[in-house]
């Protein structure tokens, strides 16, 4: 999800890449795009060169820098997979951290991989020393460089040039941030604790200094691209001694000696300690979306630990999750390039729940989580595409309770969630996103035991709109597409809740309303609810209501039912953060349906073949990657060429496994990989928690969810020789699925044969089942394509469809 009116724009930088993979040891670069290495030298220098391969310990290829420049927006900062808690510096950039900046204004304790907008930042935490006059944390913000920083999983670490130089270290537990200062010899050493600033927008805030060693804070935020509801983020601090002083300020006013301080601006407390002859500080702090009483509740489940006994264990944790794929073979920039994205596919959803099992249901109201763990942060417009998938086959369990929190959601709050952050729902981006999330949970066999009251909850959201009291929009233009097939396109329409407006991309809305109304036109079949099935199996061809025979391509149609805007497909108008020409291929459910509009095989696969400019890519597949393609993570419009920085164009690659030129797929997906690298610029646009990670992952081992909502796999080259995966680990029995394409490189790339176990793989799709029940798929690869995958019957089949 990105929004381009709040992020600053960065430059086109296209080719940074390539001098970083050089200086890695990376294949070589040619001198036009070596005029880019002295911009990488400093990021070689910094992050990259700290990170030494080393197989048996998985982690050491993950880097963390990875995504935070040119707006990647992920944070370097430490976590544990799925934690509540995400402790990172805050530099000044809108979402957190910006590689680029070289000032640090506090180590903030919840942040989002990849966001659009500012959101999170709660509680930045910044140690210094001297007397405390300054406030404003971009004023007291402390210097540093990348020589002096480096960053693990679950391990951030950092020396702060300012205030006569000071080490910081933070890790992390699910739901404890973990912090070490090393101080000067100083009797004026502080800890800066600044409620009342954040990445978004803080409407009040308290802090209190309960005794010598501990200070509390209630913190309530709002705002995420637009104004949301409020909700509240409670924390605990505790440190390993006394402090020698305390005080608190409330806006510029500071206050020696004072134990609590309210505010609507600026607000926080400052701890004191003499670090002449102990000139190390640790602290914890906890947080809750519950109550005082959760976040001191957190801290006794999860504190009273040595700083470096959580920096160990939550190196375990994510050791643990990084060996559930073992990728064989590729060179070492490909292998740290991939376990980083694999490392950023376990960081979102988050735990909401605490120690206790309660939560902050999305009524404001405590609730109790029994069975399972409750989950919140909710990219859903972004994740349904790829990360949902993954996590469904890697931790089964968690996307299990991850399914059961949203279910909740729409328990409590009346609705299901589109876009969820905490307790709130912001409703940005468009479409209807939870109902794929939920059908691929039910068809990856996650939601045993709640099938029907999952249909309930997804029919009253595919047939209705939310009551005007509710804080959802849903399918805020389902009125009109029910009546006609289409959500009308509004230019500029607002509504009275945050967030966007369905009118305003009534296009794009179509297509999404449809493609989600043929998942729940299977799920419906599969459970037995027959006229509904029918019903939206019908519905699941709304997309040839927009589309224009006198153009081609869909186009928005007005409230009247005439076409809307330009009729040029690359400035078309309706579409949410794409063009017609990107959003043409969003029709998993029936690609040939769609296939059969534009004029059949032959002039579809035309079309594709202009859309992923293939003659260009096939003479030089990076450059054509990073100069022809739509290069700028917020270059969303007036393009005709694939979009790899956005979720529209994911599926894109893909579509030439229904055109009967499967060989085409791995040719563009092999030239998109080339745009993930082990630099800070190495991310096609924001990471959207963590979608475009998972992305990357599954399209380097050859496995994609090719019609989000099902469970359909679409096959490509893998980039390894071989990938082994531990499926179902803590929620089915353990299993594992190996991946093997012997001998795979940039010139043997093409599949001449698969076998899956021991028989022929002619289909160009696998089902679950085949990777649950399978053992081995196997690639036999060779340097020029081959007629495999080409026949009748051999692409993914429809969804969906209604009976005959």
């Amino acid at each position: 999800m990105r929004r381009p009116d709040r992020m600053r724009r960065p430059g086109r930088n296209l080719l940074v890449f390539l001098a970083g993979a050089a200086l890695l040891g990376g294949a070589a670069v040619t001198p036009a795009q070596a005029q880019t290495a002295q911009t990488e030298a400093r990021t070689a220098k910094g992050a990259a060169a700290r990170h030494h391969a080393a197989d048996d310990h998985l982690t050491d290829l993950v880097n963390p820098f990875i995504g935070s420049e040119n707006d990647g927006n992920t944070y370097p900062g430490a976590a544990v997979p799925f934690g509540m808690v995400q402790l990172s510096p805050d530099t000044g950039h809108t979402t957190g951290y910006s590689y680029s900046d070289s000032r640090i204004r506090g180590f903030s304790s919840v942040h989002i991989s990849g966001v659009g907008c500012g959101l999170g930042g709660d509680l930045p935490v910044l140690p210094t020393t001297g007397d405390v006059t300054e406030t404003d944390y971009s004023k007291y913000a402390a210097e540093y460089d990348h020589d002096d920083e480096e960053a693990h999983p679950g391990y951030y670490r950092v020396g702060l040039k300012s205030y006569g130089g000071i080490g910081a270290e933070l890790s992390a537990t699910t739901r404890t941030a973990a912090q070490r200062y090393t101080f000067p010899a100083t009797d004026k050493a502080n800890v800066m604790l600044n409620a009342g600033q954040a990445l978004h927008k803080n409407a009040s805030t308290g802090v209190e200094v309960l005794d010598s060693r501990t200070i509390r804070t209630a913190i309530t935020g709002k705002g995420f691209c637009q104004d949301t509801k409020p909700y509240t983020v409670y924390t605990i601090t505790r440190f390993d001694r006394p402090f020698t002083s305390f005080g608190t300020w409330n806006g510029a006013k500071v206050t020696a000696g004072s134990k609590s301080s309210t505010s609507t601006g600026r607000n926080g407390a400052y701890a004191r300690f003499d670090t002449r002859e102990d000139r190390t500080v640790e602290a914890t702090t906890a947080i809750s979306y519950v109550d005082a009483a959760g976040a001191a509740g957190n801290l006794r489940a999860e504190g009273g630990h040595s700083f470096s006994a959580v920096k160990d264990a939550a190196d375990r944790a994510w050791e643990k999750r990084l060996e559930l794929v073992e990728a064989q073979g590729g060179d070492t920039t490909l292998r740290r390039t991939f376990y980083s994205s694999l490392y950023r596919s376990f960081l979102a959803p988050n735990i909401g729940s605490d120690a206790d099992g309660r939560y902050k249901g999305w009524d404001q109201k405590a609730h109790s989580a029994k069975g399972f763990d409750y989950y919140q942060n909710w990219s859903l417009w972004d994740t349904y595409r790829t990360q949902t998938q993954l996590l469904s086959l890697l931790a089964p369990r968690e996307s299990r309770d991850m399914a059961l929190s949203v279910l909740r959601i729409d328990k409590e709050g009346g609705w299901l969630p589109k876009w969820g952050y905490g307790t709130v729902e912001t409703n940005i981006m468009t479409g209807d996103p939870v109902t794929p999330f939920l059908t691929n949970a039910y068809q990856q066999g996650l939601l045993k035991g709640h099938e029907e009251e999952a249909y309930a909850a997804l029919k009253k959201n595919a047939d209705g709109v939310p009551p005007t009291a509710s804080p959802a929009v849903g399918r805020e233009a389902n009125t009109q597409y029910l009546k006609d097939g289409y959500a009308p396109y509004i230019k500029g329409r607002t509504h009275a809740k945050p967030g966007d407006s369905d009118f305003d991309h009534g296009a794009s809305a179509t297509l999404e309303y449809a493609l989600s109304d043929a998942m729940l036109a299977q799920m419906a079949r599969d459970l037995g609810h027959d006229e509904d099935a029918d019903r939206y199996a019908g519905r699941a061809q709304n997309y040839r209501k927009i589309f224009d025979p006198t153009t081609g391509f869909f186009r928005a149609r007005d409230d009247k039912g005439a076409f809307a805007g330009p009729a040029d497909p690359a400035q078309s108008e309706g579409f949410h953060e794409g063009t017609s020409w990107q959003y043409q291929w969003m029709v998993p459910q029936d690609l040939n349906g769609m296939i059969g509009l534009i004029g059949g095989k032959t002039a579809a696969e035309q079309r594709l073949d202009s859309f992923f400019a293939y003659d260009q890519l096939l003479q030089d597949p990076v450059k054509t990657a990073r100069d022809v393609w739509v290069n700028g993570p917020y270059d969303y419009y007036n393009a005709d060429k694939y979009n790899p920085q956005n979720e529209p164009d994911l599926i894109a690659p893909y579509t030439y496994l229904s055109t009967g030129s499967p060989w085409k797929t791995t040719d563009v997906v092999h030239s998109a990989l080339t745009l993930f690298t082990d630099t800070p610029t190495g991310m096609t646009g924001n990471d959207d928690l963590g979608t475009m990670s998972a992305w990357m992952v599954l399209s380097s081992i050859g496995v994609f969810p090719v019609q989000p909502g099902t469970d359909s796999w679409g096959l490509s080259t893998p980039v390894f020789d071989r990938v082994d995966l531990k499926l179902d680990r803590g929620y089915y029995p353990e299993g594992r699925f190996t991946i093997s394409a012997e001998g795979t490189s940039a010139t043997h790339r093409y599949v001449r044969s698969a076998r899956l176990d021991h028989r022929d793989q002619s289909h160009t799709y696998l089902t679950t089942d085949d990777i649950r029940s399978g053992r081995n798929l196997t690639f036999t690869v060779g340097e020029k394509p081959s007629t495999w995958g080409t026949g009748t019957g051999d692409a993914p089949p429809p969804v969906g469809v209604a009976r005959k």
